[in-house]
């Protein structure tokens, strides 16, 4: 058996493993907080969600568990086929990336970055990252792949980039936009009474609906577009690739931290691919602070050098650190779990200057 079959191998099994750990952390007993109105939030305090009875509709059947790849990219992450398998895209990886990276960067699908301060007049940030926060509740309460909580937040941001929004609406948004996500990726979605049931029946069932049209209206149905989660995946096995036997926690870590930059609005700014990039740079150094986190490999495929993820990089690590956003929990007990390697625990060293330099000898 050669090393690349080898490599397969042990990237198939750890890929399972993966899957086996977030599926005992799904059936785990599902958050009961309580839905809040953030129309009665003061938008310059941030604050949790309160705690209630009510949990996930019984409406909600669980998905049916189905075989497929964890990336689309190539055979070094093939999962249930041969490395040959047409289906696993080998042959035309690289043509697939492309794709995603010149996809990224159109104009209809990527939010203003600084929309919160050209366009809205009743929202913060502050505002959208309890937004987000919630979200990312209500993703777990109803089993919802992490994919879907994503593309929720692109279509928010997206959104808010070109209608002025009343904050007592930004739940009802929220709950629109995942809903829509959840038609595009879950197998079977919450029904749209399941979401009028998750914010206490703050909103009816036609507002819902009536938000649902507006914001396709606003995406031009152009709902299918990369995230962070769509290049991580690849730079995570990109990240590994000369590994026997792939870490698990650098794959929690990356997945933890990724989320996390959905809270911060400073990083609307940054194309997926790049925060996918300064994920990896954040989560490599937080697990050996001692080597350089950057490789030629990383740099030849992400098309990134260290320097141009230094700015995302660090506000990243403020979130890690609970400089930003610390009252924000969600994603944090989310990933303070034994099945996840317990990765929100972790906290990276003061990243020296020269890991950031764009020099030869340290690839």
């Amino acid at each position: 058996m050669t090393g690349q079959e080898n490599c397969i191998r042990a990237t198939r099994q750890a890929t399972k493993r993966a899957a086996s750990a977030m599926s005992v952390l799904a059936s785990q007993q599902p958050f009961t907080k309580k839905r809040s109105v953030l129309g009665e939030i003061s938008s310059n305090v941030v604050a949790a969600p309160k705690k209630s009875e009510c949990g996930a509709s019984k409406r909600v059947k669980k998905a049916v568990v189905t075989k497929k790849t964890d990336d689309a990219f190539g055979s070094s992450i093939d999962v249930d086929g041969d490395s040959n398998d047409p289906q696993m895209c080998a042959a035309y990886a690289s043509d697939i990336y492309q794709y995603l990276r010149n996809m990224e960067i159109e104009t209809k699908r990527r939010p203003l970055a600084n929309y919160i301060e050209k366009v809205q007049k009743d929202v913060t940030a502050n505002m959208r990252a309890i937004l987000v926060d919630w979200l990312v509740e209500v993703a777990l309460e109803y089993k919802l792949h992490s994919d879907t909580l994503y593309l929720t937040v692109s279509y928010i941001d997206r959104y808010l980039s070109v209608n002025v929004l009343n904050r007592k609406k930004l739940q009802l948004l929220g709950v629109s936009s995942m809903l829509i996500a959840s038609k595009y990726e879950e197998i079977n979605p919450p029904h749209v009474d399941d979401f009028c049931d998750i914010t206490d029946n703050t909103y009816s069932r036609e507002e819902v609906v009536k938000m649902e049209a507006d914001v396709l209206k606003s995406l031009k149905f152009e709902m299918g577009n990369p995230t962070v989660k769509t290049f991580l995946r690849k730079y995570n096995s990109v990240a590994q690739e000369t590994q026997k036997t792939p870490s698990l926690k650098l794959q929690f870590l990356g997945y933890y931290l990724a989320e996390l930059s959905l809270l911060d609005y400073e990083c609307i700014k940054f194309l997926p691919s790049l925060v996918a990039a300064s994920v990896i740079f954040l989560a490599k150094i937080t697990i050996d602070s001692k080597m350089h986190p950057w490789t030629s490999a990383l740099q030849q495929y992400s098309g990134y050098r260290p320097s141009d993820l230094k700015e995302c990089v660090l506000i990243i690590q403020d979130l890690q650190l609970r400089k930003r956003g610390s009252s924000l929990t969600a994603i944090r007990e989310k990933y303070a779990h034994h099945e996840l390697k317990n990765v929100s625990e972790l906290t990276s060293p003061e990243i020296p200057v020269c890991f950031f330099a764009d020099i030869k000898e340290y690839y």
